[in-house]
């Protein structure tokens, strides 16, 4: 099997941005997958997030786009607003050596009045969520007779979150000769349904595991049900992780826990269904940034979630399929760095602890929790707070100019500056605690590029 990039038919300037952003190896499943997509194949794959799918697929409907047909000639659908926008991100990535390519996101939970004005002057590229995709399409706003690649990814979470009737509308509505591509972290009968009706002798392929599981610290505790709230507290103040998950299997029980670890002093935001778009867009900068220490999250909301440097997984509940399990800690221990999954379990529940080890064939480890308790005094406090500032790619601006304001003009040492996050109409960026208040002053009563911005601090 073929594991270089430059062994591939990919055209000149695909490989030449390959090699300026260092890819030259093939993840395990883009080796498996590009040679059979670049030929043209229907392809089912089973593959977690963070396998390197999204550059797999986005190569491959690079590959085949001419730019000089100015027409909607590949459509990706996703689960969520947050996986399109980084799947669209990651195609700009990817194709940013293609000349006058235009890529467009669909998606819910933002304004319909620019969709439609962008529709209006074409696209070559659409990435959205079905619903979405689904209103304009009824609206004839949305055209997809010139489709040549059809991506259906994470397909799973599109089904478990009741896109179905959505997403077969949508393939209804784009040509029978396309070429369809479908990803998905697991593989239930549903998708295999999907699959046979949507696709032409799809080639299966199939990548168990994107992250080595020896690297993972594992623990089991047992519980009872009354006292998840107080081992979850005695955990994060005994471990004290910077950064941690915590998945619970509902929404109810998510802010139930959000509310609880709040009132004893962590820092602690939810990110769940409930939440309007604007509240999930902020829990998922201020997670990323570092200025929220603990993220309490569903598996449907999490999906697309790719943050960096999670010291901790701390499943609350224990979910009913082992292979969500594996997903779940695989958010821990990525790239070099060791991880720590840590998971509660009442007695009702060892069968699915059993399943766990089962699927993965290794023996759980299980430890006494009665012996650790909730101390305040060791609650890890994040070092940063995020800084909102009403403007964004829109009114020109860029990380450079959020930098330089902060460096050169307020005089604030670099290593106070966190991670920063520039979006159409808002940009966020970490500021250390004893930098916030000079920060903030700076951005009010100063200016970048030639205007003035309203800067808050996000509490």
């Amino acid at each position: 099997m073929t594991t270089q990039f430059n062994t591939l038919p990919l055209k000149a300037e695909l490989l030449a941005n390959l090699e300026t952003l260092g890819f030259t190896q093939m993840t395990e499943i883009q080796a498996q997958s590009l040679p059979k997509i670049l030929a043209g194949k229907d392809v089912v794959a089973k593959a977690k997030t963070g396998s390197g799918k999204t550059v797999a697929f986005a190569l491959g409907l690079l590959n085949s786009l001419e730019v000089e047909r100015f027409r909607i000639q590949a459509l990706v659908m996703c689960p969520t607003r947050e996986l399109a926008e980084q799947v669209a991100e990651e195609i700009r990535r990817v194709g940013r050596m293609i000349e006058n390519m235009k890529v467009l996101t669909l998606c819910g939970g933002t304004p319909m009045g620019p969709q439609i004005g962008s529709l209006s002057h074409g696209a070559h590229i659409i990435v959205g969520t079905p619903g979405r995709i689904m209103d304009h399409l009824s609206k004839r706003r949305l055209k997809l007779h010139d489709v040549k690649t059809l991506i259906l990814d994470e397909a799973d979470r599109m089904l478990d979150m009741g896109f179905e009737d959505e997403m077969e509308a949508v393939i209804k509505a784009s040509p029978n000769d396309r070429q369809t591509l479908l990803f998905s972290a697991t593989y239930p009968d549903q998708i295999k349904q999907i699959s046979l009706k949507v696709q032409r002798n799809p080639i299966e392929v199939t990548v168990e595991s994107t992250h080595d599981t020896n690297k993972i610290k594992q623990l089991f505790f047992e519980v009872d049900e009354n006292h998840r709230v107080k081992a979850t507290a005695a955990l994060l103040s005994e471990y004290q992780p910077e950064s941690a998950i915590i998945f619970c299997n509902t929404k109810i029980a998510c802010q139930t826990l959000d509310d609880e670890l709040t009132a004893l002093g962590f820092s602690v935001m939810a990110l769940h269904g409930d939440l309007e778009q604007r509240d999930r867009n902020q829990v998922l900068v201020r997670f990323a940034n570092r200025s929220v220490s603990v993220l309490i999250a569903t598996d449907v909301a999490s999906r697309g979630l790719d943050v960096k440097g999670v010291g901790a997984v701390i499943n609350y509940q224990i979910t009913p399929d082992p292979e969500v399990h594996v997903h779940r800690i695989g958010r821990t221990g990525r790239a070099d760095a060791e991880g720590l999954a840590l998971t509660l379990c009442n007695p009702n529940e060892i069968g699915r602890a059993n399943a766990v080890e089962d699927y993965q064939q290794q023996k759980l480890e299980w430890k006494g929790i009665q012996a650790m308790r909730f101390h305040a005094n060791r609650i890890v406090q994040p070092e940063f707070q995020t800084i909102c500032i009403d403007g964004g790619k829109k009114a020109k601006l860029r990380p450079g100019d959020i930098l330089g304001a902060l460096t050169k003009d307020a005089e604030v040492p670099s290593e106070d500056v966190g991670k920063i996050n520039v979006t159409a109409t808002h940009s966020y960026v970490a500021v250390k605690l004893r930098s916030v208040k000079r920060s903030l002053k700076q951005f009010n009563e100063g200016s970048m590029k030639g205007r003035k911005f309203r800067a808050r601090k996000l509490a």
